[in-house]
C-alpha cells in the first residue's frame, strides 16, 4: 500500500474518495484485528501508512466542506 499523494485525491471526484475510505477503513480494520489476534502483519508500517492516507482523504473532505460553507469556489 502506497501513500496517496494529495494531488491524486484532489484530483478524485467525492464518490470516488468516499469508495477510498470505505476501502480503507476497511483494510484497517483487517490489519487491526491480525494485530490483536497476535498475529504480525504483512507489511509493519502498513497500518501506519493506512491511517496516514485515511487522514489525508478526510483532511480534503474537510477543506472541501470549508471551502464551499465560505462561499470560495476555484482550485489550488
Amino acid at each position: 500500500m502506497a501513500l496517496l499523494r494529495m494531488k491524486e485525491i484532489r484530483e478524485m471526484n467525492l464518490e470516488g474518495r468516499e469508495a477510498k475510505l470505505k476501502e480503507l477503513r476497511d483494510d484497517l480494520l483487517h490489519e487491526r484485528g491480525v494485530a490483536a489476534m497476535g498475529g504480525a502483519p504483512h507489511s509493519p508500517g502498513q497500518i501506519r501508512a493506512l491511517r496516514k492516507n485515511i487522514a489525508r482523504l478526510l483532511t480534503v473532505a474537510s477543506q472541501e466542506r470549508t471551502r464551499k460553507a465560505s462561499g470560495k469556489g476555484g482550485t489550488r
